[in-house]
């Protein structure tokens, strides 16, 4: 997948009116400076509506097959190195239901192919690129590919871009296409390209020796009609999942995993989901993830569990609710209690059952934590949550 690019807006006011200040009465210069503020209110509710109806027209471009693919790598950290078999499974079945299907013919012949693609998810990664046995698996990084057929100088290359501030690593490799699904590499060229320094620093593989190792091939076995999203498997057996526009969720986690501007891309999700949050949102059963929290430590970890700011929450439909930490060497804090609703959008939790479990046997713990959930957002995927100490939470649903 490549980048979701957001657009600057600079917004500029100027005056071409001169007037004399003495004459201007108190109550028009009070007029102008309303209208100003109401002229830039409008303004910037006009962008914030262009801005979800650019958003509506990306989730468009996704088909119902695309965003099954899309919803089964909500949730997997490390781009596939974490993901459970069962998570490898649901990708992987999606992955070869959008290869049955009629996308882009000869992929490599269009130019919907051409241009950066960040990466979303890879098997095995592990075991290919250079990039991918270092880079691939850190959350933290961005990871792009770039594919330019159309030049002089053909090149795919491969980016992991470490943040906005420090630079990126870029890996070089010429290319030629040898039919309408296979690109041949050779990679011969790498480097850092740090910020703070005026000169690229050599990346310390030599190409030039590695021979057979530095080539390989890559086939597109599926590139969708609107050129937002890729599937490719590479000479290592590896498959590669990549996209060029991201839709909301995507971003918020992305957001995440990098921990940059977390609590803007949450505003900035629940502004784009008007239309649900505004109803009565209900507190979904399953397995729920925390990934992120406002606030991640408090006094010990396990005033953490018993509040809910670790481990799994698992939600049950008849009004039961267990908070769920691994410890060590399967040691288990297990702490359980009720939930029920208390208003628009809010739960009442009251846990008071807790213990420190290994397999059929558990030591019971004094503790008791008593709090109002007020749902933010929530699919049948991920859900945004104000709990504990009116602390931001982000869960992504496990089961």
């Amino acid at each position: 997948m490549a980048a979701l690019e957001s657009a600057n807006f600079a917004l500029r006011f100027s005056s071409h009116l001169t007037l004399n200040s003495n004459r201007v009465h108190p109550r028009r210069r009070f007029s102008s400076s309303f209208g100003e503020k109401f002229n830039r209110k409008t303004l910037k509710c006009s962008l914030v509506e262009q801005q979800k109806q650019e958003e509506k027209e990306v989730s468009r471009v996704f088909t119902k097959e695309e965003n099954v693919l899309i919803d089964a790598l909500i949730g997997i950290q490390g781009r596939g190195r974490s993901a459970s078999p069962q998570q490898l499974q649901e990708v992987e079945s999606a992955v070869q239901i959008l290869e049955g299907l009629n996308g882009t013919s000869d992929p490599t012949s269009s130019n919907l192919i051409e241009g950066r693609w960040q990466l979303m998810f890879t098997t095995r990664p592990g075991t290919a690129s250079p990039i991918q046995r270092t880079f691939v698996g850190v959350d933290s990084f961005s990871v792009f590919q770039e594919v330019y057929l159309r030049t002089d100088d053909p090149r795919v290359s491969n980016i992991v871009k470490f943040s906005d501030a420090l630079g990126e690593l870029k890996v070089e490799a010429v290319a030629s296409i040898k039919d309408g699904k296979r690109i041949l590499f050779q990679f011969d060229r790498a480097a850092f390209s740090f910020n703070f320094l005026p000169f690229k620093v050599p990346y310390p593989v030599p190409f030039r020796l590695l021979g057979d190792e530095a080539k390989g091939w890559l086939d597109t076995t599926y590139l969708s009609q609107s050129g937002n999203i890729r599937i490719s498997r590479g000479n290592k057996g590896t498959t590669f999942v990549l996209q060029k526009e991201t839709e909301p969720r995507q971003r918020l986690l992305s957001a995440i995993s990098t921990g940059r501007e977390v609590r803007e891309a949450i505003d900035e999700f629940i502004t784009l989901n008007q239309d649900v949050v505004k109803n009565e949102l209900e507190l979904l059963a399953g397995e729920w993830e925390m990934i992120w929290s406002s606030q991640v430590e408090t006094d010990s970890w396990i005033e953490n569990a018993a509040n809910g700011l670790m481990g799994k929450q698992i939600v049950k439909p008849n009004g039961d609710l267990k908070f769920l930490v691994d410890i060590l060497f399967g040691f288990k804090f297990s702490m359980t209690g009720k939930y029920a609703r208390s208003g628009f959008n809010t739960y009442d939790i009251s846990m008071d059952d807790a213990a420190i479990v290994a397999g059929p046997y558990g030591l019971p713990a004094e503790m008791e934590s008593k709090f109002t959930l007020e749902l933010l957002y929530t699919d049948d995927k991920i859900r945004i949550t104000r709990g504990y100490n009116k602390i931001l939470f982000v869960h992504v649903r496990v089961k």
